[in-house]
């Protein structure tokens, strides 16, 4: 014998997951930009903050505004597979090339857009977008870029730059995409 109350509180859960605001999902390192912390530090740091949470409200880092970075030529476009967020050969190329110019730019920050293409559910789409910025992010900082200089965001689908339904299309719409600004 099911009980109604289960019934209710499924749908209860399920409406309320489905009726949230969508936005752009930002992480950024917690480091301020000019501020160097070895390891230990940022952990002991972030064990201080989490012991003692009613000292008070803790200053958070300001997050850089997206509509403050710009495109460079120099910075490509990395794509992915369906459903997928892992880095294709020739893109680690392509990130090569860009953690190469961003070491030769220290001064600039750099966000990372992650983007899908139009199929799957809207909330699926915007953790698969901040995964593919995230796994672009980890290889820049495998390769020498700061992490407290790079900022992710996910738009999951909100962004097509097509808007065909092929697959032509939604491989174009599969991406990673890098702005910059001067500090």
């Amino acid at each position: 014998m099911t009980r109604p109350w289960v019934a209710v509180l499924a749908i209860v859960v399920v409406l309320s997951a489905v009726g949230c605001a969508r936005r752009p999902a930002t992480i950024q390192a917690p480091v301020p930009s000019g501020v160097v912390m070895s390891p230990r530090a940022a952990a002991e740091s972030a064990s201080r903050r989490a012991a003692a949470p009613s000292a008070g409200p803790v200053a958070a880092t300001a997050r850089p505004a997206p509509q403050e970075f710009v495109a460079v030529p120099e910075l490509g476009d990395i794509h992915f597979d369906f459903d997928k967020y892992d880095i294709r050969q020739d893109d680690a190329k392509t990130l090569d090339v860009n953690a190469a110019w961003l070491k030769s730019n220290a001064t600039h920050l750099v966000l990372i857009e992650g983007h899908c293409d139009e199929r799957g559910t809207n909330e699926y789409n915007m953790a698969l977008g901040e995964r593919r910025a995230k796994s672009a992010m980890d290889y820049l900082v495998s390769q020498g870029v700061r992490a407290n200089r790079i900022t992710i965001v996910s738009y999951g689908e909100e962004r097509p730059l097509c808007t065909e339904h092929s697959e032509g299309c939604w491989s174009k719409n599969r991406r990673a995409h890098f702005l910059v600004k001067p500090r």
